[in-house]
């Protein structure tokens, strides 16, 4: 298996949970944990290291999508499969449907020592009628929540997830949030031994993915890794995309068109519907609305102090994007064993799309490392652009996002093998942020490879940014 990396945050909260349902003291010790994140991102894997390492009795449970009666079949053989101290009267007790099922799990659980429930691809379960969310609301209420157990619900459905504890629904604050996301660059540095630039690398092409970083043998730089992965046809980096994209949008053809076309770099809505065949624009909007719903697809406004209806959209999961704009496309080549294609395509393309791919994970470490002793804290960064493009600014800090009232700071990314931030980059910085507002800002230059001008009150390269990401 896999060497276990990273996680000690996400992994110190679940012993946090389970420690406070050992030591309540009232009739309801029981705590559930609602826990999201993208498909392959490893939350299974981390709840059951933590299952593993808690010493407690647990029983782990994994929907599939298939009919009740064979859902509640799988439930009774994980039950046999568990460590619960009354898993054989759980497995036999034969329940015809859920509430019997999660009646007869409080029944078994143990009512002076804490264990651990989960429940994995709760989506399966869920449905338009809420009627499994009523079925568990009032099994916790009434049974589960009395005993010492932390009830774990885990989904890859975002907005499933997410809707599970909003107001309307029966299971409304009955659950703590918390979303895991993909190993971070940090994360990667390490696990991977590479600098901080290649770490970045890294991150853009397996969006921190542990199934695919596991096939990255430590110190491999990112052409040897491309090299060995492309040349086989059942690698993680082939086949992870595909399979996810499948499970999420199984009848959601359309949607898959319109993510292909936004993959390929197209960002407006009138150059995606173009490329998504000419389809109209009422389809398309459906298309986009349930794309950002499910929370494939971001679609961005310019930040300033100026409405604007200037959207443009992304793919918000770097592997995904990757996948899209370079693999997709290339499988038949690569089927057939030609992948030295596909790689020289990505080699020259590589600079250009990294230039932009990067840009979401800067802002994103900018807004973990503020403030410093020259730029505030900001409680948005984006971008900004106009409709002609003549002016784009790539990074932009405000006190609110897409409408600000105040602009905090302005910045621009460089992000090439072997050339500086210079004074050609810091003139055009100023020239852009003087369009965007005639108030001084503070400017920031972000650099692959070091700045060799003066005039940014800031300056960022790689190993800066990567201390985003240090919990210390």
């Amino acid at each position: 298996m896999a060497r276990f990396v990273g996680r000690d945050r996400e992994l110190r909260i679940l012993r946090d949970e389970l420690a406070r349902v050992r030591q309540a003291d009232d009739d309801r010790p029981g705590r559930c944990l609602l826990i999201r994140g993208r498909r392959r991102v490893g939350k299974s894997r981390l709840v059951e290291t933590f299952a593993d390492r808690a010493g407690a009795p647990f029983l782990f449970f994994t929907a599939t999508g298939e009919a009740t009666e064979m859902e509640l079949a799988r439930f009774s053989q994980d039950a046999l499969e568990s460590t619960l101290p009354a898993k054989d009267l759980l497995a036999a007790g034969n329940p015809a449907n859920w509430g019997d099922a999660l009646r007869l799990l409080a029944a078994v659980l143990p009512d002076n020592a804490p264990s651990i429930v989960v429940i994995d691809e709760l989506p399966y379960l869920m449905d338009d009628s809420q009627a499994f969310e009523g079925v568990l609301q009032r099994s916790w209420d009434r049974y589960l929540a009395r005993k010492p157990t932390l009830l774990i619900l885990i989904g890859s459905d975002l907005s499933m997830m997410a809707a599970l504890d909003s107001y309307e629904r029966p299971f409304h604050q009955r659950g703590r949030e918390m979303v895991i996301g993909p190993l971070n660059p940090l994360d990667l540095a390490g696990m991977l031994e590479m600098d901080p630039p290649e770490a970045f690398d890294a991150a853009l092409v397996t969006g921190g993915l542990p199934l695919i970083c596991a096939d990255w043998a430590a110190g491999q730089d990112l052409w040897g890794f491309l090299d060995d992965a492309l040349a086989n046809p059942t690698s993680p980096l082939l086949v992870s995309a595909e399979r996810s994209l499948a499970a999420e949008f199984p009848e959601h053809a359309q949607a898959r068109t319109v993510l292909g076309a936004i993959g390929s770099g197209e960002r407006t809505f009138t150059n995606i519907a173009k490329a998504a065949g000419g389809i109209g624009a009422t389809p398309l909007q459906r298309s986009l609305s349930t794309l950002i719903d499910k929370r494939v697809v971001a679609g961005d406004l310019p930040l300033s102090t100026r409405p604007s209806k200037d959207r443009r959209y992304r793919v918000t999961d770097p592997y995904l994007r990757f996948w899209l704009r370079f693999l997709a496309p290339a499988m038949d080549e690569i089927e057939r064993g030609r992948s030295d294609l596909t790689l020289n395509r990505i080699r020259r393309s590589w600079t250009t799309w990294r230039g932009r791919a990067v840009e979401p994970l800067v802002r994103e470490a900018l807004g973990r490392l503020l403030p410093d002793d020259h730029i505030p804290a900001a409680p948005a960064i984006g971008g900004y652009w106009t409709r002609t493009n003549d002016i784009e600014i790539d990074i932009v800090g405000a006190d609110r996002a897409p409408v600000a009232r105040q602009l905090l700071f302005a910045g621009s990314i460089k992000w090439l093998e072997n050339s500086a931030f210079d004074d050609h980059d810091l003139a055009d910085l100023q020239r852009h942020a003087a369009a965007l507002t005639d108030q001084p800002l503070p400017l920031v230059a972000v650099s692959r490879s070091g700045t060799s001008c003066e005039g940014a009150h800031a300056t960022y390269e790689p190993a800066d940014l990567l201390g985003a990401w240090d919990p210390r």
